[in-house]
């Protein structure tokens, strides 16, 4: 029988890749991946971006974009990104460390 000294803790914690994992990409899928080249690419000459303009250039649809953001938001990359605008569609605001 479980005690209280006995159950495992209840946690509501949700996994975030740490910086040695995710700082080298190992732990995004290959949509992941291809939507942080384009925004470490494009973030150069630009700081603002729009779900369904990734969509476009990486043939995805722009719920992909945003459904897989959140790992590129969460992780820990040269890619500082945080969502910035609703209307008209999700707009990311995109900051490259170092450049």
């Amino acid at each position: 029988m479980l005690t209280a000294r006995t159950k495992p803790p209840i946690t509501d914690s949700v996994y975030l890749p740490t910086m040695s994992t995710s700082a080298a990409g190992n732990d995004l899928n290959e949509k992941q991946r291809r939507i942080l080249g384009y925004l470490r690419e494009h973030a150069v000459t630009k700081t603002y971006f729009k779900s369904r303009l990734i969509a476009q250039e990486l043939g995805m649809t722009a719920k992909e974009v945003g459904a897989n953001m959140t790992a590129i938001r969460t992780g820990e990359f040269d890619v500082d990104v945080e969502k910035w605008g609703y209307s008209s569609g999700t707009t990311w605001k995109v900051d490259v460390q170092g450049s």
